[in-house]
């Protein structure tokens, strides 16, 4: 049968837009959502009912539904449905310190996903990833450099992931006083960082105080202040309790402390994890029926579909059921799914948006941004785009895969290293280039045309290491690694480092390392044996040209840590241990590689006058009356423009002991011209003066705090690899 064009638009409007097809009750838009709601749950039977509650829903053709599937992924960028603009992983958008550019990112990534998501229903695609509810973003603290999926993440400290994840938030729903732009998530719920390989049966053991101090502030951020429609519950066990299906998690502090009014999904097959790991159920039935009473909405995997079983067993309440689909439904109506197309504004964004240069140039600024220039010996950069001869070479200087990460789309614009390089220099320069190495193996062929030739031919030699997705990432997803996704060791593969090491014998060149990868690495001999290193991370589809601008000097470096480098793992508490104790800048003793917050540029920068304000008010109560402020000059001292990272920190009475050696309570990037001064002002609210005791309760403590003001976590580590001297004015309370 042939259908006509007119047919087939009309066909596609009906699948894009049920609301036009039906005249039922739950499509009118002049009742009250909550009364069209319950007006749909009461036409299911129990069956349709618990379709909807697992992720790839069913259609209900009778009802007027559509299939849908919640499963959807945008951790930097519209992931796993094609094209759409890449940014730079998370721990990369992290180090930008730049939570407005995040916003404005998040923004671009959802305007692409209306538009993939209008044009999809159109054709009849609602096949898994290409909804608009996105399981992003992931808001665990990076406690251990080991964990593979840290890279997901916004780094180790609680201020500034609450800071990221808010603007990821913000940017993915948008601001309509009606609709969601799309659905976030805050994942995973609560305590959960590894070890990837135990994640389906690990009990993650945390102390209240580490819970409310280090694990939970970034989610009731999401919660309180970004209004974040989903929460996903994590793998593991917490304190004995399987994350999907602990009371304490779930009710105590998301919905009654909290406040939490949006949907609760499971981790993917997560719930079949209660009776096959966590041994605390027999079977699906049980299971399905421990989440579902406990709190967990949406069942990513196949567990809920007992759910008839269960009700008749008498394990589970119909009514609990129907209060379970009215939140997942209630995220529906939100994004629009049951009103005219018309009503909703985000139905008009039109495909042209996906990928444009517009968004392109925001990919390009986040990856510029997120690049830390962790060493530079005697200057050596910026080059000179006029350079004679250069000879770039490693096993990733040409490779795309290593500017993607995990969770990614796909571009179809990406410039990898090489490129980037090729394209910023002068046409007069001679460069050439070898591979040299494999990324993971030692050479098959042992002939080594390439470490000879370098020295020979380079005046400067480009190395560009590391590792990729393959290598570090999620359990099933990094091909490459021999632990799951985790590394065990922080050093790069042992032959990488012998091929730095033969780049380097006999030769005064200068040898310049580009790093690639989304946790720390061991860098104590690479800091040797190179003249500066710059730690790209996975910078996204526009990360040649952002590493080749900053080589060049078009650019400034203004990349700063969201993670402590150590100096190896031999620092580092047991991995499986959840203790903060030893762990991340606020806790560690040991003197790190690599300082959080840490970063070189080209210019130089001067901090003085730090004033505190209100500090009467603070010292004369009880408690705080007012909101602290802050303020310090910041001079650059140097001959060119650049941006700068401004941090402050908070150190409290009984630092070091029973609470954090310092805190970071404030950051703000600015620009400044050559010889610029620019007063910098925070405003430090109230609540970010109290501490957490054992008991996890929030405590005004008695005597002097130190509010530290300056372009790096402070210590005396931080000033010896070339922070600026930090700025500190104390106050008693």
């Amino acid at each position: 049968m042939i259908i006509g064009n007119a047919a087939m638009s009309l066909l596609a409007l009906c699948v894009a837009t049920p609301a036009l097809a039906n005249d039922q009750p739950w499509f009118d838009t002049q009742l009250p959502t909550q009364k069209r709601i319950d007006l749909l749950i009461d036409a299911m039977t129990l069956k349709e009912k618990t379709s909807q509650l697992v992720n790839g829903n069913v259609a209900i053709e009778r009802l007027g539904l559509p299939e849908y599937d919640f499963w959807n992924e945008a951790l930097h960028g519209v992931a796993r449905n094609g094209r759409a603009t890449v940014f730079p992983q998370a721990i990369g958008m992290a180090a930008t310190f730049d939570q407005h550019l995040l916003l404005k990112a998040a923004s671009v990534i959802s305007d692409e996903a209306r538009a993939k998501f209008n044009v999809s229903s159109e054709i009849g695609n609602r096949s898994k990833y290409s909804g608009l509810t996105f399981w992003t973003p992931n808001i665990n603290i990076f406690r251990d450099p080991r964990w593979g999926r840290g890279q997901e993440t916004y780094g180790e400290d609680p201020y500034l992931t609450a800071q990221m994840g808010k603007a990821m938030v913000n940017g993915l729903q948008g601001d309509h006083p009606k609709y969601l732009k799309t659905a976030a998530a805050a994942k995973h719920f609560a305590v959960h960082s590894g070890p990837e390989a135990l994640r389906h049966e690990f009990d993650a053991i945390a102390s209240p105080k580490d819970m409310y101090e280090t694990y939970f502030p970034a989610f009731e951020a999401l919660v309180t202040e970004a209004n974040v429609e989903t929460v996903m519950a994590a793998y593991n066990r917490v304190n004995g309790h399987p994350a999907g299906g602990s009371d304490f998690l779930l009710n105590t502090v998301l919905r009654d402390k909290w406040g939490f009014s949006g949907h609760v999904v499971s981790d993917c097959w997560g719930l079949a994890d209660f009776h096959q790991y966590h041994k605390v159920t027999a079977n699906a039935v049980e299971s399905a029926a421990l989440a579902i009473n406990t709190g967990t909405d949406l069942n990513c995997g196949a567990v809920y579909n007992a759910l008839p079983d269960a009700v008749e067993a008498g394990l589970v309440d119909e009514k609990t059921i129907d209060k379970r689909l009215s939140k997942v439904l209630a995220t529906k109506f939100k994004l629009g799914f049951f009103d005219p197309k018309d009503d909703n504004p985000y139905n008009n964004i039109s495909a042209d948006v996906v990928n444009s240069e517009a968004h392109a140039q925001v990919a390009y600024e986040m990856a510029v941004k997120s690049i830390v220039l962790l060493q530079n010996k005697n200057n050596i950069l910026p080059l000179d785009r006029n350079i004679r001869n250069l000879y770039v070479t490693g096993p990733f200087a040409s490779s795309s895969e290593v500017l993607l990460g995990n969770y990614y789309g796909l571009s179809g614009k990406t410039t990898n290293i090489l490129d980037g390089i090729t394209a910023n220099v002068s046409v007069g320069t001679t460069i050439n280039y070898k591979q040299g190495i494999l990324p993971y193996q030692a050479n098959v062929n042992p002939i080594d045309w390439t470490t000879g030739e370098a020295k020979q031919m380079g005046d400067v030699i480009i190395a560009v290491m590391g590792l990729s997705g393959a290598y570090e990432g999620e359990e099933g997803e990094a091909i490459a690694s021999p632990h799951k996704g985790d590394r065990l060791s922080l050093d790069l593969p042992e032959h990488q480092i012998a091929f730095l090491r033969k780049l380097r014998k006999d030769n005064d060149k200068p040898v310049i390392v580009v790093l690639t990868a989304g946790t720390p690495v061991n860098l104590t001999e690479i800091a040797e044996l190179a003249d500066a290193i710059v730690f790209a991370w996975y910078p996204g589809q526009e990360g040649g040209k952002a590493v080749a601008d900053i080589l060049f000097g078009e650019r400034s470096p203004s990349g700063r840590l969201p993670i402590t480098f150590p100096k190896s793992e031999a620092q580092l508490p047991p991995y499986d241990d959840y203790s903060m104790q030893e762990r991340t800048y606020r806790y560690m003793t040991q003197e790190p590689m690599y300082p959080f917050g840490f970063g070189l540029s080209y210019a130089q920068v001067k901090f003085d006058n730090i004033t505190l304000g209100n500090t009467q008010a603070l010292a004369s109560k009880n408690e705080p009356q007012e909101n602290m402020t802050v303020t310090v000059n910041v001079t650059n001292t140097g001959e060119r423009e650049f941006e700068e990272v401004v941090q402050l920190y908070l150190k409290t009475p009984d630092a070091g002991v029973s609470q954090p050696l310092h805190s970071l309570k404030g950051f703000t990037r600015i620009k400044l011209a050559a010889g610029q001064t620019e007063q910098v002002l925070f405003n430090i609210p109230k609540k970010h003066l109290y501490s957490i005791n054992e008991q996890g309760k929030p405590v005004l403590l008695k005597g002097q705090y130190s509010v530290i003001v300056g372009n790096a976590s402070p210590g005396n580590r931080s000033e010896t690899l070339g922070a600026a001297k930090p700025q500190i004015a104390k106050f008693v309370i």
